[in-house]
């Protein structure tokens, strides 16, 4: 723990309120997850957004930066933080920059587990967070819609 807290005091101060912003967003996620009606929860990340002028570069550069925190804090998180939290985060966090993020929710059959669930995320074309795997998944819906 004490490692980790002094890896995080060497990070320069835009990359420290990026970790923090990483935690809180992941911390909300599993909150809402746990205790929110999935409806709201979708009409949340639904909502259409106006994304704002953002070149290729910088956008690309935008969304790996996201994508690296992300995943680094879920590693790290004392909670639950698989890909519907990692989701929920990385579109909000790209949400709040101007940047258009679709969060996919699919299914696939599990084998002898049933259904298995995934969600992935994907800023126009780039890839965000979960879609590696994400052509084994059927999927069900998208927010925003269409």
């Amino acid at each position: 723990m004490i490692a980790l807290i002094s890896r995080l005091r060497a990070l320069p101060p835009p990359e420290r309120r990026l970790v923090a912003e990483a935690i809180f967003a992941l911390a909300v996620a599993a909150f809402a997850i746990a205790f929110v009606p999935f409806r709201r929860i979708g009409a949340h990340a639904g909502r259409r957004l106006a994304a704002a002028p953002i070149d290729e570069g910088g956008k690309a550069r935008l969304v790996a930066r996201v994508r690296r925190v992300v995943i680094g804090c879920a590693r790290r998180a004392p909670w639950r933080a698989q890909c519907f939290e990692q989701g929920l985060a990385a579109q909000w966090m790209l949400r709040r920059r101007g940047v258009a993020a679709t969060l996919y929710y699919g299914v696939a059959r599990g084998g002898d587990r049933g259904l298995t669930a995934h969600v992935w995320v994907r800023a126009g074309e780039l890839d965000v967070i979960g879609c590696d795997n994400s052509g084994d998944f059927s999927e069900l819906a998208r927010f925003p819609a269409r």
